[in-house]
């Protein structure tokens, strides 16, 4: 793991000494265990290494290959390591020692712009070719890596995070209020659906699934990854899929579990992170090892407001797995000092940008900071879960059987659901049937739907188009869609702007901590099996996310394979612990209501409606309201808009100064 950089003047000629020192001082701020350039005829690679994987150790970075006249830096951890070596032919008394970034060289050297689609793991990287002049380039099909680069008609330079690019002089920090725009318009986490642009102007990205290649002055972006599987897949019985899910699950786990320090995970009580760690515990007891569980519990003190079928404090969930799966070194964590608002300012360096995300964001920070102290070099989580092995959106198929007027299974299904979650068979069907015919409960129900509000300024709105443009892009500018999960699952996988997000926390978190997070919910193996897998595997006789329940049988507990009539909540005592900075909280955003610096952006106005409303209130089930929400992200939006705002004064002086 690494954070690289690069420098590629067209024409060839010396890069500035300044230049190339600049943008690697840039990344001391992060630890390392190794420190490399290299230099050629116009040509910059830099590498801040983190050693993670065994092969890691001691590796050479950015590297040259004399032969082939190939030079690479990488950000890698490749997974399909032996099928590679089978394809690239190398001699088995190689394979030990052969690093990943030296893997990703020889597929190029073989594969050239084709060898992405041989790669399957977490990666971006940039090879400079001297044969052919030009640099070539990927991320990852998900974006679980990030690479930032900026253009000009002189040059190319990359980085894996932004602010190193800003110690170019050439590099201005200047806001790209297209991209700001989208932030404030779109209510879910999604940042912007433009996935090669960001915050500031003139610095872009290379967006997932894409590979990027630099020749004779010209940049070209081309897409080379597409998940979706060609064909349904067809077996004779319940028993072959499961064991073909397990199959699939099983090498995915085992394949990132590959490190020579501790392994962790994140750990819930429910199903997608529970049979990771299952997984991951099982195998990793063959190696003599531990798995190191970290999960979050509400602090001490908070009563659970959350409906009955939400759990906010899961220890209890989650001592059943962690005691029915065996091998686990289990901590919990409330992070009594922390909270969504004492931990704004360290995100926004963390992130480089604002964020949205701010519910989760006190106690995800917290247990990376304690995965570090504890030598973890790999935490693995579940987050892809919900789309991949415990897809099963049980109301949506009723509705396909409904439309299909399937009748006598729709009614059998609703049955033995019905029983199963303790809910009368009549208001299920109410809900299968919004599900079934959405455009008639959305004309009747127009009246009582709750609406995500537009608080971006009208002035704003209209200046960058950007209603109309997320309109044509599918948003749902509103957030109360009753879309087809499958539709929403579908889109999860061909909109990339679905993706980049976790990829940025992911890198940029992993960095600062020196540990790498991942996935193994998010396998592009594992995907391309789930989305062939057919709808009737997810739901069956009144169970959803069946095919995940029944292939743990034995692997996790009942209470956690079985459990249909609740689910854990994170972040539910956000407010609760925001109280006796209620007041700071209530001051600063009283400064936001008069500050022009922010008020050309968003909707004055409803932010003081809303905090008129809320400034007595710090009730703490307002956490996860909608008013409450734009407050915050007003806050976190007006915090980054000063440091922006300061930084540029801040060169402005230096400017003046030096004149």
């Amino acid at each position: 793991m690494s954070a690289i950089a690069g420098i590629f003047n067209f024409n060839q000629g010396a890069i500035p000494y300044d230049y190339s020192r600049n943008i690697m001082k840039s990344l001391e701020v992060f630890p390392a265990d190794d420190v490399k350039t290299w230099e050629k005829r116009g040509v910059f690679l830099g590498c801040h290494a983190q050693w993670i994987t065994p092969e890691s150790v001691g590796e050479k970075l950015p590297y040259y290959d004399n032969r082939r006249l190939l030079a690479i830096t990488a950000d890698a951890i490749i997974d399909n390591r032996i099928e590679l070596f089978e394809k690239l032919q190398i001699s088995n008394n190689r394979t030990k020692a052969i690093t990943d970034s030296e893997l990703i060289l020889r597929a190029y050297d073989k594969w050239k712009e084709e060898c992405p689609k041989y790669l399957i793991g977490d990666f971006s990287f940039i090879i400079w070719d001297e044969r052919e002049q030009k640099l070539f380039g990927a991320r990852d099909f998900s974006g679980c890596r990030t690479l930032y680069f900026y253009r000009d008609h002189e040059r190319f330079c990359f980085c894996t995070i932004m602010e190193p690019l800003f110690s170019l002089p050439f590099v201005k920090k200047e806001l790209n209020e297209h991209w700001l725009a989208e932030y404030i318009a779109i209510p879910v986490t999604v940042d912007s659906t433009s996935v090669g642009s960001t915050v500031y102007q003139g610095i872009e990205q290379l967006p997932p699934s894409h590979s990027i290649t630099i020749k004779n002055g010209k940049v070209n972006l081309e897409r080379y990854s597409s998940v979706f599987p060609a064909n349904e897949l067809s077996l004779k019985s319940n028993e072959e899929y499961e064991e073909a899910f397990k199959e699939v699950v099983e090498r995915s786990v085992a394949d990132r579990l590959r490190t020579f320090r501790k392994v962790g995970a994140h750990l819930s009580g429910g199903l997608d992170s529970g049979t990771v760690a299952s997984f991951a515990a099982n195998q990793l007891k063959e190696q003599g090892k531990k798995l190191n569980t970290y999960s979050y519990v509400p602090v001490e003190g908070f009563v659970d407001w959350t409906a009955r079928y939400r759990v906010a404090n899961e220890t209890d969930l989650i001592k059943s797995t962690v005691d029915y799966v065996g091998n686990i070194s289990d901590q919990y964590f409330s992070f009594p000092n922390q909270s969504p608002y004492s931990e704004i300012e360290d995100w926004l360096d963390v992130m480089e940008m604002p964020y949205k995300f701010f519910e989760n964001s006190f106690w995800l920070k917290g247990i990376y900071e304690q995965a570090s102290k504890d030598n973890v070099g790999v935490l693995l989580n579940g987050q892809r879960g919900n789309w991949t092995i415990s897809w099963g959106p049980v109301l949506d198929y009723y509705a396909m059987l409904l439309r299909a007027l399937n009748f006598r299974q729709l009614y059998n299904e609703v049955k033995q659901y019905s029983n199963n979650i303790g809910v009368g068979k009549k208001r299920i069907l109410k809900f299968v049937g919004k599900k079934a015919f959405p455009n008639i409960y959305k004309y009747i129900d127009r009246h009582s739907q709750y609406e995500f509000p537009t608080w971006i300024s009208e002035e704003f709105a209209k200046k960058t188009n950007v209603l109309h443009y997320l309109e044509e892009k599918g948003i749902d500018l509103k957030g109360n869609s009753i879309s087809s999960s499958y539709q929403i699952r579908r889109n999860q996988f061909e909109q990339l702007h679905f993706w980049g997000l976790n990829g940025t926390i992911g890198t940029k978190l992993s960095l600062r901590h020196s540990l790498w997070e991942r996935d193994p919910t998010n396998d592009i193996r594992v995907i391309k099996f789930c989305l062939s897998v057919p709808e009737n595997q997810f739901v069956q006789n009144g169970v959803d996310r069946a095919l995940v329940r029944r292939s743990t049988k034995n692997l996790l507990p009942n209470n956690i394979r079985l459990n249909q009539r609740s689910r854990g909540v994170q972040g539910a005592d956000g407010v609760y612990r925001m109280q006796n900075k209620w007041s700071e909280f209530i001051f600063e955003i009283e400064q936001l209501l008069i500050d022009p610096i922010i008020s050309n952006y968003i909707n004055i106005k409803l932010i003081g409606e809303y905090f008129n409303k809320l400034k007595c209130n710090p009730n703490p089930n307002i956490v996860f309201d909608f008013e409450f929400r734009v407050l915050m992200r007003s806050l976190i939006l007006y915090r980054f808009l000063k440091r922006l705002k300061g930084g540029e004064l801040n060169e402005k002086r230096m400017a003046i100064t030096s004149t």
